[in-house]
């Protein structure tokens, strides 16, 4: 690829990520089927067919900061609370699904033979958690949903990852159940190992380091220290890369000054949703050349053959969850009146949730193209059904599941607004309690300290309202909040005009600009408020 297609193809990415972003916003669409779509429509301009990009590019790339944010900003307690759904989702599931596919696949194309087929299972059966978790959490659903969806998305593409290698490795040389045990045991205890060495040599490290610029270097370089090693030397990536960032993320509060994590949270926020976006536009192209592939087989088998794959793939995850979690709870210790048990409700959605993504393609797009010397004949076959399972997933999942939350009733949010609520009565209780303890101290202005007790008890009050039953009482509460975040707004918008004639007057230089307009970005509240 030469370099002036390679920054045209660059740009033209960046272009549809922002296009796309836009679109979904004004159209209420998941922005990943969007950029997916964009993405397939852009490669039909001349010159971008050329554009092929690796599929360890990808993997290498933007898998290892994607897992990491992931695990990095879970939360450890609902996690470990829910750790024995989540491992049958991660692990089990994927499995089951993987196999399932495989025996599909091996109906369709019996002469691929089964280390093929299972491969594709492999590819096609871990779940993308990114474009469903955003419609989640849009709509308000259930937050034990939202926690068991992003808990499995941690762990399944390390299982889909290693059951993969084992199948690719099966299909030019013979592998004994023994020899796949050790393989699996090694790259499992060798991820999880080294994942652990490197989060407490960082949690070392960082302790010492006073910089913030130098912090912030540090976390961007951890996830790709974590997981190309470990797969360079045959252990999981994806599992170093979960550990260390699981690690660290319990830690950061004690290793990290407050400014560093403002401005860290903000850097990977940022960089999150750009590798997720250009990664959805990247599956768009790869799909286009897919598909371009298999352009002269029999339209006929295509078509039902890829339907009997993606079928599979979403029965499969469907019947799991309405089927075996109660059946296990039958006979488990809690009984059928668990009074953990997800809703059969919240069991539909989790099942409905089962769309793949750009991983899944990357991971199949790595089939070797010869076996034995000679031209893999299925090769091309077998990525069509990746690609159809990702983008019918993708599509058909990820477009009705608002529908789905709404006609099962797990739209809403309220959960969501009552903890903040009980967070800012209880922070504004606090502050006015030590208030109080200082009001004798010759440190505290008097009228100072008057104005801060107003603030809080206006914050306590809201928060009482919120939590009330009253729905006038909370009604009134929201238009305050409305007033308020309106009032910031003027008055930072008018400070920032202030401000900005001063450097135009030259009264204040570019740094001082630059400073006091930070600080007043940090208390500004994000978005546009109408007035009340």
């Amino acid at each position: 690829m030469s370099d002036e297609l390679l920054i045209l193809s660059a740009l033209l990415i960046g272009v549809t990520v922002f296009a796309g972003r836009l679109l979904a916003g004004r159209m209420g669409i998941p922005e990943a089927i969007v950029l997916v779509a964009l993405g397939a429509a852009a490669g039909f301009v001349p010159g971008l067919t050329q554009v092929r990009f690796p599929p360890d590019v990808i993997l290498l790339v933007f898998l290892p900061p994607l897992i990491y944010s992931a695990a990095f900003f879970s939360s450890p307690r609902d996690i470990r609370a829910e750790a024995r759904p989540i491992v049958a989702l991660a692990v089990v599931m994927t499995l089951v699904t993987a196999f399932a596919i495989a025996g599909m696949v091996w109906l369709v194309l019996p002469d691929t033979g089964w280390p093929a087929a299972i491969a594709l299972g492999a590819a096609v059966a871990p779940t993308d958690a990114v474009a469903s978790a955003a419609v989640l959490k849009r709509v308000g659903a259930p937050k034990r949903v939202v926690t068991l969806l992003e808990g499995e998305s941690l762990i399944n593409d390390g299982v889909a990852l290693t059951l993969f290698s084992l199948a690719v490795t099966a299909m030019s040389t013979p592998l004994s159940v023994g020899a796949g045990a050790l393989e699996l045991g090694k790259v499992v205890v060798g991820g999880v190992v080294w994942g652990t060495a490197v989060a407490v040599g960082t949690a070392w490290f960082r302790r010492r380091l006073r910089d913030s610029n130098s912090q912030l270097v540090l976390s961007l370089m951890v996830p790709f220290v974590a997981y190309v090693p470990a797969d360079t030397a045959g252990f999981s990536g994806v599992l170093a890369a979960v550990v260390a960032g699981f690690y660290l993320g319990t830690r950061v509060e004690g290793m990290l000054p407050p400014k560093v994590r403002v401005t860290g949270q903000t850097v990977w926020r940022g960089l999150v949703m750009i590798l997720e976006s250009v990664l959805f536009v990247l599956l768009g192209l790869q799909l286009h050349a897919v598909f371009e592939a298999v352009a002269g087989l029999s339209p006929v088998r295509l078509a039902l053959g890829g339907a009997a794959v993606l079928g599979t793939a979403v029965l499969v995850r469907l019947a799991w969850e309405m089927l075996v979690p109660p059946l296990v709870r039958l006979v488990g210790p809690g009984g059928a009146d668990d009074p953990g048990s997800l809703s059969p409700r919240e069991r539909f959605v989790i099942g409905w949730c089962g769309m793949r993504g750009a991983i899944s393609l990357a991971i199949a797009l790595s089939l070797p193209p010869t076996l034995d010397g000679a031209y893999f004949v299925d090769r091309n076959v077998l990525l069509y059904f990746a690609a159809v399972v990702v983008l019918g997933t993708l599509v058909g999942q990820g477009a009705t599941l608002p529908l789905v939350l709404r006609w099962t009733g797990l739209a809403g949010g309220e959960d969501t607004r009552r903890e903040y609520a009980v967070a800012e009565e209880a922070m504004g209780r606090a502050a006015l309690s030590r208030l109080d303890e200082l009001a004798t101290d010759e440190r505290v202005d008097e009228r100072a300290a008057e104005r801060h007790r107003q603030m809080l008890k206006l914050q306590v009050r809201e928060a009482r309202a919120v939590l009330g039953e009253d729905e006038t009482a909370r009604s009134r509460a929201s238009r305050r909040v409305r007033g308020d975040l309106f009032l910031r707004h003027e008055l930072a918008r008018v400070q920032r005009e202030a401000l900005n004639r001063l450097y135009r007057d030259g009264a204040i230089g570019h740094e001082t600009l630059q400073s006091v307009r930070r600080r007043l970005d940090l208390r500004e509240p994000p978005g546009h408020i109408e007035p009340p």
